[in-house]
This record gives C-alpha cells, structure tokens and sequence, in this order.
C-alpha cells in the first residue's frame, strides 16, 4: 500500500543517510541545513562554481532553491544541475516567488530548459506559473487571486509536462507524477508564521529523494509526498508543545522532526 511505503521511508532514510547538496537562498540556509539533520540525512551547502560540479558528484540528491536570487548562484545552479542530471542525481526545483519578477521568471525558465528535475516543490501561484498559467505572485507566498486555481490540475499538468512530480504545498498538499495523484492535510497554520517552513519542506523532499535507490521499493512520488508529510506532522508536534509563541514554535519544528519514526507517521500522516 501507498501508505505504508511511505511510512518506510523515515527509517530508509535514516539508513542511507543521503547528502543532500543544496544551493538555497541566505535567508533559511541555516533551518534547511538542521531539517535535513533531524530527518536523518547529511546537508552540505555549496554554492561557488568552482566546487558546486564536485560537491554535486558526491551526493545523492540536489536542492535548488531560487529563494535570494543573484547571477553567481543562477549559474551555479546550473552547472550543479547539468552535473547531476549526468550523474542521474535527482534534483529538486523550489521555484521561490516564481512570477514575481523578470529575473525570477527568466531564472525559472532557464533552469527548466536546462536542468531535468525529478521533483518540483512549490506554492500554487509558483507552480501555476510553471504550467504558464497568468498568475498574481505576491512574495513568496500563494495570492488570493490564484487560490481559485484547480491544483491537482496544474500538478498534473506540470508533471506531464516536465517528466516529473509536482508538488504543490498549502493548506491541502497536493502531489502528482502525471497519473498518480495524492492529497495531504498535516500541518498547522502557524507553519505560515514561520519563515523558512517551505525551503525546509523542499529540503526534506530532497532527503527523501537522495534515500530511493535501485535496491528498495521506492520512487521520487513517495518521496515527495513523505517530505512534505514530514513537515506537515512536524508542524503538528510543534504545536501540541509550544504555546510560547513563533520563535519556540521554530525550534519545535526542527525537534518534531527529530522525533518522527514510523510509528508517529503511521498514527499522524493524512493521506488522501
């Protein structure tokens, strides 16, 4: 069952102890970096083109994240990209603020004309752009004008289109390959209160990504969908020991990570 492979996938993951390169934005470098340590893998965070290709042959997977944008690390992410795509690395794409901007946009493009992900993690108006659909970004956060936009139609349209799965994070996660689709509702509503929650989503992705290999029974679909569980039930662990406010929710998130196994998945996950 779909459920169970994805409960699996925490202790997988600490077996394998993937490291995970990441080329991610200055301001949640630090939160990605400590969510990928909780859930059982290794981070490391290169990003200078002269060792981004090495750093990148090293690793089981690698995180793109456009959060801080700025033409040294655009070209980074691209010489990482090809690299791992030579060495069928997966790579992970977290779009920040796709569509907000000329620079972010022309980024995002020029990734996906060069780079082939294996996952796309995003907010609905980021992957509503990524499907060329006219989108209303403000920030890094989802707009109001794009809420009324059918996710499991533009993930599927996304996935289908770029040989990947898609994974749209918000109040209901919705994740696709192009044919399998699957709907989460973990999470809490002050995850939005907290800075640096969807890189460390992606991250997670990213970690789970690094875990499948040809050896066991799983795929870049369940570990999409077990990162982005991951942080959900995190969020709800925080929440039932926190009440001190954002700043000891923060640090609850990171210690929910820390403490899932499959027992507290299998009670918690809600997969739809």
């Amino acid at each position: 069952m779909e459920k169970d492979r994805i409960i699996k996938m925490i202790t997988e993951v600490r077996k394998v102890n993937p490291l995970v390169h990441n080329i991610t934005n200055y301001v949640t470098v630090n939160d990605c970096a400590n969510a990928i340590l909780a859930i059982g893998a290794s981070p490391i965070m290169a990003d200078d083109l002269l060792e981004v290709e090495d750093i990148t042959s090293i690793s089981k997977a690698l995180v793109i994240n456009i959060g801080t944008l700025n033409q040294r690390t655009v070209t980074s992410m691209l010489a990482a990209g090809k690299k791992a795509n030579q060495l069928n690395i997966p790579v992970i794409l977290d779009p920040v603020g796709a569509g907000a901007s000329g620079f972010r946009n022309d980024t995002v493009n020029s990734l996906l004309k060069t780079v082939k992900f294996s996952i796309i993690r995003a907010n609905l108006s980021e992957m509503s752009y990524i499907a060329g659909l006219e989108v209303s970004t403000k920030g890094v956060d989802t707009s109001a004008e794009d809420e009324g936009n059918d996710a499991v139609m533009v993930a599927k349209n996304v996935a289908k289109r770029y040989n990947c799965v898609a994974a749209i994070t918000g109040a209901v996660d919705v994740i696709s390959d192009g044919e399998r689709v699957a709907t989460l509702s973990n999470g809490d509503k002050l995850l939005s209160k907290v800075t640096g929650t969807g890189c460390m989503t992606s991250a997670l992705v990213g970690s789970y990504a690094g875990a499948v290999t040809n050896e066991n029974e799983f795929d870049y679909y369940d570990a999409a969908i077990a990162g982005i569980a991951s942080m959900g039930i995190a969020g709800e662990l925080a929440m039932s020991v926190s009440t001190n406010g954002t700043g000891s929710y923060h640090i609850e998130i990171i210690n929910g990570l820390s403490r899932l196994n499959e027992e507290i998945m299998g009670e918690m996950i809600k997969l739809g």
